[in-house]
């Protein structure tokens, strides 16, 4: 009896981890092919760290050697990449791996492409055959750029693609400490993790000649700004439903146009008279309960972000 048992949780450990290692694998291999066209080995080398460090925290752990099912891979990226082998299992991604896939594909198509952006990038979901599973694949693409002048320049951001409710707010927290933009982090960390406004702390933002605006990945459609990233940055939207706060492809997004578009960026400042005062606590807080939940996992920290070569 207890023989049949260990086969069976056995046989259900290998149908729960199965999506994950499949489109794991997949995806590598699609950045590496990509990689060939546009050279730019800095974005292979941090979409392997993110998702091994995604592997790492999964319970039961997924190891590099899982993923990369072909020996010849596996050895070749050994090869090219040795530290990321070492580093996954201490140091933080900055953002989730599909952000990679992005930046590989605005490198290759140009970022005033929007149109063949997006449309490459649906096309590349539909090539994986993923499936009913999205582990590790965004569903949301999000285009922003300043509105009051001609030179209009594009900046894109997708939807967290890690891999559950837990992996999602780990890498949430991590885009807030070390990923993205001060004021887009101030803006998530209002409400993150508890999904209510923190009454000590308002870092919320109103955005100024900016359009913000999201397209699904899994599908046609235009979508709306939902009640979350209306709360967080002045978005005008119907929408009643609030999704987790920092899921969203507009933070990605705007944390891309605020990092280049100083101007934009001060217009929106946080108002809140103690902003500045309260940010400083709020993060060392957020960085407490991130090591908190790393420790969950048996993921030891070393306080540093994955900085790729």
């Amino acid at each position: 009896m207890e023989a049949e048992q260990r086969k069976s949780r056995a046989a259900e450990f290998l149908k729960e981890e199965e999506p994950f290692r499949r489109n794991a694998f997949l995806i590598i291999k699609k950045m590496v092919e990509l990689n060939k066209q546009v050279q730019q080995k800095a974005l292979v080398d941090e979409i392997l760290h993110s998702i091994f460090f995604l592997g790492k925290i999964r319970n039961p752990s997924v190891s590099p050697e899982d993923i990369l099912s072909d020996g010849n891979m596996l050895n070749e990226l050994k090869s090219r990449f040795p530290e990321l082998f070492k580093l996954y299992s201490s140091q933080l991604p900055r953002r989730s791996p599909f952000s990679c896939v992005l930046d590989m594909i605005v490198l290759l198509l140009g970022r005033q492409n929007e149109t063949d952006i997006i449309g490459r990038l649906r096309n590349l979901i539909k090539d994986l055959e993923l499936g009913e599973s999205r582990d590790l694949v965004s569903s949301t693409i999000c285009v922003s750029n300043r509105t009051d002048n001609k030179d209009q320049v594009k900046y894109y951001g997708v939807s967290m693609s890690a891999p559950g409710p837990f992996p999602k707010q780990l890498m949430i927290a991590a885009s807030c400490l070390g990923g993205w933009d001060r004021y887009v982090a101030g803006a998530v960390m209002t409400y993150f993790p508890k999904k209510t406004k923190n009454p000590d702390f308002d870092g919320t933002i109103k955005l100024k000649d900016v359009r913000c605006q999201a397209f699904d990945l899994l599908g046609e459609d235009v979508k709306p700004p939902c009640r979350s990233c209306a709360n967080m940055f002045g978005l005008t939207t119907a929408e009643k439903k609030e999704w987790v706060y920092g899921n969203c492809a507009e933070n990605e997004s705007l944390s891309n146009l605020f990092k280049h578009e100083k101007t934009i960026k001060e217009q929106a400042r946080p108002t809140s008279a103690k902003y500045d005062e309260k940010r400083e606590k709020v993060e060392n807080d957020l960085k407490k309960e991130l090591k908190k939940w790393l420790g969950c996992r048996g993921f030891k920290w070393n306080d540093k972000f994955y900085s790729p070569q």
